[in-house]
């Protein structure tokens, strides 16, 4: 039994998560949670609201509030969505607990003497108006690489690069639009060219980081590491711990990627075992995997590995980085300001969550960026879901129910088409713990499909509704085939779709929880002859045919009806 923190990138609270925040972070991470439970391994499984920062004064500016106030709000409405869609967290906290500031101060002083952290005084851009210095998401200008006209101060989100806000041609503050002047300030840096040597070594030699996880830190280090100030002017942050910084936060990044160690910490103190996070973080033997979108792959591939080496302490370092391509929306980019898309409370009013789950998986941006289409949704929804997978179960169940009394009959000698869909479903076992070994979930999934297109296969080809008459003893072994293979397929579908994973179990009759099974049971045939099973609904209900016509409609309806905090609207 292994060690294993699975880490899902901390979503900013200044707005409701949309679609591709759930899919390319929060909702693969909890797939991977999932699987590595029903394999047995020890799991904490952390998150939380990335409360700090300036995309929060921003928003909290705009709203007339305190950051604290729109945060807390916040915070809860956004923990409450990800507990309706299924997501296990061991710990989803935030950021502006006392367990993570502290954790949070006392690491960086750990790294400042360690000599890692300089003082150095820079210009920055400042807003005579409003009479504030201008970092990251205070200030928008054109980007220097590659022209974009909305670049942010500290990363251009359409190419990637980090930035430095006096980098940003014609830049503008984003409160009032005026040209900044440049004033002198100091701050305080994290000496991450003083780590280049070990960080390539580290990247080079790593056997787990996935192609394009490598080739962007390669050619990043290629270009030359920078030092990265880890300090700010604005006051919404955690109070830097420095000499003489008494003025200053720290820059979010810093103090978001070691929420993971933190969020572990605060795990342990609620389960009361404090010490339990130095079990996970500084045993060599645990596995930690990141799951984030590709644009976060320098903070979590190079940053954080730098931080952590430079403690001096022996932590565990970045296992796998998971790093999902971009999810488009009906061929544009996602947009609140232009309602371009879906945000996950409006999804939960749309339909249940298995189906977005389900779907968002189907379509993950593993090794391309993809797009969703409400026709795509709706092919996935009643083909796949529907007709492969709810069709199978309802027709194993139904037609056990209603011939065997609900009872699983005893079979007779199993034929060469019995054993060859047996052995179906322990390849599919396999295949799937191989892809979500390498994080390729989509591919998983088609594997846990195939077993219920099998099964309608070796329905079809058995055909009980014949032999019941003729062979009688070769129904029965059929039909006590289809109710074990159904058991094998709710462990399957239990890290995608739980909700629906554990109906299915409930139907079948079954002891205890889907939740609490073994993924090496998976392939077993041992529900016995004689087990009852309770009375066959349908698992999934399909969209109706003229979905696709109305969703617009119906979501325009969904965000006027919406009920969301106050601080939101």
């Amino acid at each position: 039994m292994g060690k294993w923190v699975v880490c899902s990138a901390w979503p900013y609270v200044n707005a409701v998560p949309h679609l591709g925040t759930l899919i390319g972070s929060v909702l693969s991470a909890d797939v991977y949670a999932r699987y590595l439970r029903l394999r047995g391994e020890k799991v904490v499984f952390v998150s939380g609201s990335d409360e700090h920062g300036t995309p929060i004064e921003v928003e909290a500016r705009k709203r007339g509030i305190e950051p604290k106030k729109l945060t807390d709000k916040m915070h809860e409405y956004v923990k409450s969505l990800f507990e309706k869609i299924g997501i296990s967290f061991s710990n989803y906290t935030r950021t502006e607990t006392p367990t993570h500031i502290e954790f949070v101060r006392e690491f960086l002083m750990k790294i400042y003497n360690n000599g890692y952290i300089f003082t150095q005084e820079i210009e920055m851009p400042y807003c005579p108006k409003d009479k504030i210095y201008l970092p990251d998401r205070f200030i928008i200008g054109k980007c220097p690489y590659c022209g974009y006209p909305h670049a942010k101060g500290d990363q251009c989100e359409k190419c990637g690069r980090l930035l430095e806000p006096t980098q940003l041609i014609d830049p503008q503050c984003v409160f009032c639009g005026s040209k900044p002047e440049i004033r002198k300030t100091k701050h305080w840096y994290f000496d991450l060219p003083k780590l280049t040597e070990v960080l390539k070594k580290f990247i080079e030699e790593h056997p787990h980081f996935p192609d394009n996880v490598k080739a962007f830190c390669l050619n990043w280090i290629k270009e030359g590491l920078k030092p990265r100030a880890i300090t700010r002017d604005n006051k919404w942050g955690i109070p830097a711990p420095f000499p003489g910084a008494e003025d200053k936060t720290i820059y979010v990044w810093f103090d978001a990627l070691l929420g993971y160690l933190s969020a572990t910490k605060e795990y342990g103190e609620k389960i009361g075992k404090p010490d339990l996070w130095k079990e996970y973080w500084l045993d060599k033997d645990t596995k930690t995997i990141y799951f984030i979108g590709k644009d976060n792959i320098p903070f979590h591939a190079i940053i954080l590995p730098a931080m952590l080496i430079a403690t001096g302490e022996d932590y565990t370092l970045p296992w796998q980085v998971a790093a999902t391509e971009y999810l488009t929306f009906e061929g544009e980019k996602f947009s609140k300001s232009r309602g371009i898309g879906v945000w996950i409370d409006e999804a939960l009013e749309l339909m249940e969550p298995d189906y977005w789950r389900f779907a968002l998986i189907y379509m993950r941006p593993e090794v391309r960026d993809s797009n969703f289409t409400w026709k795509e949704f709706y092919k996935i929804v009643n083909s796949e879901l529907n007709d492969v997978i709810g069709n199978f179960i309802h027709r194993v169940l139904s037609f056990t129910y209603k011939n065997y009394n609900g009872t699983v009959p005893k079979p007779g000698e199993l034929t060469k088409a019995d054993l060859e869909f047996k052995e179906k479903i322990v390849e599919a076992r396999e295949n799937a713990a191989k892809f979500m070994d390498n994080n390729r979930l989509k591919l998983a999934l088609n594997e846990v499909i195939n077993v219920a297109r099998e099964g309608n296969a070796y329905l079809n080809n058995k055909a009980p509704w014949d032999t019941i008459k003729t062979k009688p003893e070769d129904a029965a072994t059929t039909m006590w085939a289809g109710v074990n293979s159904i058991k094998s397929l709710a462990i399957l579908l239990e890290p995608f779709i739980p909700f629906s994973a554990e109906r299915i179990w409930k139907l079948l009759n079954l002891p205890g929880s889907v939740h609490e099974q073994k993924w090496s049971n998976i392939g077993e045939f041992d529900i016995p002859p004689g087990h009852k099973i309770n009375k066959p609904k349908p698992v999934f209900r399909k969209l109706p045919p003229d979905f696709t016509k109305r969703i617009n409609e119906t979501l325009r309806k969904v965000r006027t009806s919406l009920k969301r905090p106050e601080v939101l609207k």
